[in-house]
């Protein structure tokens, strides 16, 4: 009886309950003690695990499943379960796409209050949160504990596969596709597919030929960022890299890395073919031209070709005359320094190409194989 007493007051919308300080009406008892609570900021329910006080007895309850764990409510569709309803209610906007919430500045909308709040200061400015070690000011909570972590080097996010942890969600997610595999981004020119966002920004700039990215200097563009920095070092002669046996410096890392098989030696590039081996990549390319008999490079003026970019500039010499390589001691010109250096003999008295049976010494190696001939009888 007592149950329908009170059930019959939510449809008449009688409050006989009064509380005598505010005036307001409550239709239960229960609610007139929990206003009370309220205004006398008395809070009977205690947790016995923290020792936290609660007001209503519903906020009471809501705690002890932090402490539990104890999720309750349950969604229909994908089944996560939350400790709170209102969580539950929040998390059902992700099914239904329903955003509720709306910007009235611009206009856009939210799922979530919160992210309202958040997004809303975009257009405010305001950044009320500060770290308390650098004073640096913040838009948003979850944007400054990204920013603590930079200074206590926390990184609470693990990988479940492979254990290495991460200070950011996003990070993670990122790191997990190495393990699925999975390249959710697309292009829709190509349909390539791509880990990250930002791997396919730059692939799509292949494809549109955009260049974004300016020097301020010379005003020369670059489809990425990493390009840009690397040039504008030829600017500023900044010299980042340095090797370790020699101290010298370089520019670019790949010079560095270039430079140091000087030191060990190492050459990991490998011809497939005959097995030999380089140290530069672009080495290996150009040996490869033997087997393949490829000559990419092209005289514009006789159409002869050249599997090195070397011997087509040693060619054009012949069509421009061009002789860049000057005797010091004469004056007199040439178009190769090999002819050069075989010239200079003349002036040194140098000779160097000995004839292995009569010893007799030539400046030039046509010298000697034109007298080999006599011991030949050729």
């Amino acid at each position: 009886m007592q149950n329908l007493d009170k059930h019959q007051r939510l449809h008449i919308g009688g409050k006989p309950s009064k509380y005598d300080v505010c005036d307001k009406n409550f239709s239960q008892p229960a609610d007139l003690e929990t206003n009370q609570g309220m205004r006398t900021s008395e809070k009977p329910f205690k947790c016995n695990d923290c020792d936290k006080t609660f007001s209503h007895s519903s906020h009471f309850d809501r705690h002890q499943r932090v402490h539990s764990g104890e999720k309750p409510f349950k969604c229909d569709v994908c089944k996560k379960c939350f400790s709170r309803r209102s969580s539950l209610n929040r998390h059902h906007r992700v099914h239904s796409g329903e955003k509720l919430f709306k910007c009235d500045a611009c206009d856009k909308t939210f799922s979530q209050p919160a992210r309202l709040n958040t997004h809303q200061r975009i257009h405010t400015g305001e950044k009320a949160f500060e770290c308390d070690i650098c004073k640096k000011m913040f838009s948003c909570t979850e944007t400054l504990n990204r920013h603590q972590r930079l200074h206590t080097g926390e990184k609470p996010f693990k990988c479940d596969i492979c254990q290495k942890t991460f200070s950011r969600t996003d990070t993670l997610n990122r790191h997990q596709r190495m393990h699925t595999g999975v390249k959710p981004f697309k292009c829709d020119l190509c349909e390539k597919t791509f880990f990250y966002t930002e791997t396919l920004n730059r692939h799509q700039r292949m494809h549109t030929g955009e260049k974004p990215f300016k020097c301020d200097i010379c005003e020369k563009t670059f489809s990425r960022t990493e390009t840009l920095n690397r040039h504008q070092r030829m600017h500023t002669g900044e010299k980042l890299f340095k090797c370790d046996v020699c101290e010298k410096c370089f520019s670019q890392v790949f010079n560095l890395n270039a430079h140091q098989r000087m030191h060990t030696g190492d050459k990991p590039f490998k011809c497939d073919v005959c097995d030999k081996t380089f140290s530069q990549p672009a080495n290996l390319k150009t040996h490869q031209r033997i087997h393949t008999g490829e000559k990419p490079f092209k005289c514009n003026l006789c159409d002869k070709t050249f599997s090195h970019s070397s011997h087509l500039n040693l060619h054009q010499r012949v069509h421009s005359g061009e002789k860049p390589f000057k005797c010091n001691v004469c004056d007199k010109t040439f178009s190769h320094s090999s002819n050069l250096n075989r010239h200079q003999g003349v002036h040194s008295g140098e000779k160097p190409f000995k004839c292995d049976i009569c010893k007799i010494s030539f400046s030039q190696l046509s010298s000697l194989n034109s007298h080999q001939r006599v011991h030949t009888d050729e």
